[in-house]
C-alpha cells in the first residue's frame, strides 16, 4: 500500500521549502488566506519551482466566495496558462451557482483550460445546497485528482458522517481530507480508506507566520504510522 499523501498550503518559497524539508508530498499554492485562498502570482510559482521539487497544485479563484463571473473565468483561463508556464503541476478550483449547485459550466471551462494537468475540486463541495448531488456532479469529471473536503463548512470534526458516507460510496481514493483536520481524525479516516490529507494552519503558528518544518514532520510521521 502506498504511503498517504500529505499536502501543505504554501504562500511563498519559505513555506514551500519548509514543507519539503518536513516530508510533505505536494503543495497547494495560494495567496490571501484572509479570503480563504486566492490565485497566487506566476512569479511566486516560478520561484517555488526553482527552490523546491514538490508538485504545486495552484489555486484558481478570484474572490472569497464560490462563484465566478464570465469576466473572472476569462481571467482565470489566462492565469492558468501563465501559471502552467511558471511550473504549476495542477490546479485547485470549483464553483457553485447562486442556488448552491455545482456550476458545471464554470468548472468544465477551467477543466478544459488546464488540460491535461490534474485538478482538485476545492471545499466548495462542502458548501453545496445538496452535498450528495454535488459529489455526483464532480466525482467523474475528467482529470480530477482529488476532492478537498472536510464534509462540512464547519470542518472535519462536524463532517465525519459525510466523509464516512462518501467512503462507503467508494470515493475514498479521491478524498483529500482538509479544513479543520486534527491529528485525531487521521486514524479514523485512514481506516475508511482515505489516503490524502491537507493541512494549512495546523503546521504554522498563524497565517502571518511561516510553515514550521517540525510540525510538518509530525504530520508526516502520524500519517505513516496511523
Amino acid at each position: 500500500m502506498t504511503a498517504p499523501l500529505l499536502e501543505v498550503i504554501a504562500l511563498d518559497v519559505r513555506d514551500a521549502v519548509a514543507a519539503e524539508e518536513g516530508g510533505a508530498d505536494r503543495l497547494e499554492i495560494v495567496s490571501d488566506m484572509a479570503s480563504g485562498g486566492l490565485t497566487p502570482s506566476a512569479d511566486v510559482v516560478a520561484a517555488i519551482s526553482s527552490a523546491c521539487a514538490l508538485p504545486q497544485m495552484v489555486m484558481l479563484r478570484c474572490n472569497a466566495g464560490f462563484t465566478a463571473t464570465p469576466e473572472e473565468l476569462d481571467r482565470l483561463r489566462d492565469d492558468a496558462k501563465e501559471l502552467a508556464r511558471a511550473g504549476a503541476g495542477g490546479f485547485v478550483f470549483g464553483f457553485l451557482t447562486a442556488e448552491g449547485a455545482v456550476d458545471m459550466e464554470a468548472t468544465e471551462a477551467l477543466i478544459h483550460a488546464v488540460a491535461p494537468l490534474p485538478w482538485t475540486f476545492h471545499r466548495a463541495v462542502d458548501h453545496a445546497a445538496d452535498v450528495r448531488a454535488a459529489w455526483r456532479a464532480v466525482r467523474l469529471l475528467p482529470n480530477l485528482a482529488t476532492i478537498l473536503t472536510s464534509g462540512s463548512p464547519k470542518g472535519v470534526g462536524d463532517g465525519l458522517p459525510v466523509l464516512r458516507e462518501r467512503t462507503d460510496a467508494g470515493d475514498g481514493e479521491i478524498i483529500m481530507a482538509g479544513g479543520g483536520l486534527k491529528q485525531e481524525h487521521v486514524p479514523v479516516l485512514k481506516d475508511r480508506g482515505v489516503r490524502a490529507f491537507h493541512v494549512g494552519s495546523a503546521v504554522r503558528e498563524s497565517w502571518i507566520d511561516p510553515v514550521d518544518r517540525t510540525r510538518v514532520r509530525a504530520w508526516r510521521h502520524l500519517l505513516d504510522r496511523a
